[in-house]
């Protein structure tokens, strides 16, 4: 608690497009290397770039949805620096002007709600790729990245801890999906994170310095890296040492990160205006018809969500933790008939598990939002008491069709006949003279016991508030 740990995140998402940032070459993942690589992307003399109209719309999508300043007029800039998959020597972006200016995204971390402010979101175009494996010694260059487009979103530095730095970074993954402009896939590059990491102490105003931590390409990375570094910039403070400014790397396999680089300076790039490209310029018609397309967002449905359907705001933020799951709790909700919070409880219970089993996601659930209605549907209509509901969804989970078919195929359905549970629990309590009596005398756990040898005696088929209801009437007498 002496310390506080500062974070800011720098992240890349790539935008969803067809073509690149300033040519026409295709941005689909997997070609082989340097097949799709123009004579623009690749710098040949004489080429001229230009802007990707649907790159500018999905920035100005994201700016309307962190409530940011959407500039009217805006420059591309020249980042000047060498490396041998840049291959014009340069990197076009914007600097002084971006086109997205502040916002805030707001993010939840035990329960509280945090606001995060962002500093700015630009337009720019991604570097090609140095290959290191496969080349005995040797590095390949694959350009077919170069000139992909990117929006690059910069935080301030309001996170506090690794915890806090993953939620913020779960949030912006999960809007710029929801809204359309980015596919989110970390595994093939299309949103990656640097984590710039300071310590101070606790109730110390000033930042400490801090060190970046180059391309965390998953949430579980990014913690562990955080967590490292911070621990690290620590102990060389308390053994005297002073921690000096770089970009490291975060090692998975050893669980430390490792100086890559001195962190370069916005003077190093030499920026300056693209004579190449003019200023872009938006209009208020373009503005608002972008506005208008926007869907409901993440923080306006979660609020929808708790206020219609009666939810907590947990329930809420896990059911509508990303768009894919906010429509699949309500396709279930409108299907199924049952009540709200028995689809969420549904949703977040049997649901999650088998799809963190199979690590699949929700949109690709082997059970359909339709499907486990008409599940749910038997619960709420009595059908099926809870525990063989779950057998069904085990079954179902396993392709073995619908709920109805489950049902009548194993002989699952719920006992709910009155004078048939009666008679079984008259059956159960002459059998248990005993545990009568431990009952009568104020041990509840002989209650439970007699409650288990019904539905025992029922395989489990008997509804279970209704046996409840029936033993305690029994008992009273």
């Amino acid at each position: 608690m002496a310390w506080e740990v500062v974070v800011g995140i720098e992240t890349h998402a790539q935008l969803l497009t067809r073509s690149k940032a300033f040519s026409g070459a295709s941005t689909a993942f997997g070609a082989a290397p340097n097949t799709q690589a123009c004579a623009v992307d690749i710098a040949l003399p004489g080429v001229l770039p230009v802007a990707n109209r649907a790159t500018v719309e999905h920035a100005i999508r994201f700016g309307l949805a962190i409530r940011a300043e959407i500039r009217r007029r805006s420059i591309y800039a020249r980042k000047n620096y060498f490396y041998p998959d840049l291959p014009k020597g340069y990197q076009i972006s914007q600097y002084e002007q971006p086109i997205v200016q502040g916002g805030e995204l707001k993010i939840i971390v035990e329960g509280r709600e945090k606001s995060i402010r962002l500093t700015r979101a630009h337009l720019e175009e991604d570097a090609g790729k140095s290959l290191h494996e496969d080349f005995h010694g040797l590095t390949g260059i694959d350009l077919n990245r170069a000139g992909t487009p990117l929006l690059e979103v910069v935080s301030e530095p309001d996170l506090r801890g690794a915890q806090e730095a993953v939620a913020y970074a779960r949030a912006l993954h999960a809007l710029v999906v929801w809204i359309g402009i980015c596919d989110g896939n970390m595994q093939e590059g299309s949103f990656r994170c640097d984590a710039n990491v300071s310590v101070r102490r606790a109730g110390d105003a000033n930042l400490g310095t801090r060190c970046e931590i180059k391309n965390l390409n998953s949430f579980r990375f990014m913690e562990r890296a955080i967590e490292y570094e911070a621990r690290r910039q620590i102990a060389l403070i308390e053994d005297g040492g002073r921690v000096e400014q770089e970009t490291r790397l975060y090692d998975p396999e050893r669980d430390e990160t490792r100086s890559m680089r001195t962190k370069e300076e916005a003077h190093d790039y030499r920026y300056f205006p693209d004579p190449d490209l003019l200023p872009l310029v938006v209009s208020e018609e373009d503005i608002e018809a972008i506005r208008r397309s926007l869907p409901e967002l993440p923080a306006a449905r979660r609020d929808r969500f708790a206020r219609e359907y009666g939810l907590t705001p947990h329930e809420a933020g896990f059911v509508a933790a990303s768009r894919a799951a906010a429509d699949y709790f309500e396709a279930l909700v409108k299907a199924s008939g049952a009540e709200a919070r028995l689809c969420a409880n549904w949703q977040m219970g049997e649901l999650a598990a088998a799809l963190n089993q199979d690590e699949i996601e929700i949109s690709k659930s082997k059970v359909p939002a339709k499907d486990l209605a008409g599940l749910l549907g038997r619960i709420a209509d009595g059908t099926l008491s809870g525990k063989l509901a779950k057998e069904v969804f085990d079954a179902m989970w396993a392709g073995e069709g619908a709920a109805d078919a489950i049902i009548e195929k194993r002989g699952l359905r719920q006992i709910s006949d009155a004078g048939a549970i009666e008679k079984l629990v008259e059956e159960v309590l002459a059998a248990n003279p005993k545990q009568v009596e431990d009952y009568r005398a104020g041990k509840e756990k002989a209650f439970n016991s007699l409650v288990g040898q019904v539905m025992k005696a029922t395989k489990g088929k008997a509804n279970p508030t209704q046996v409840t209801e029936i033993l305690r009437r029994k008992l009273a007498r």
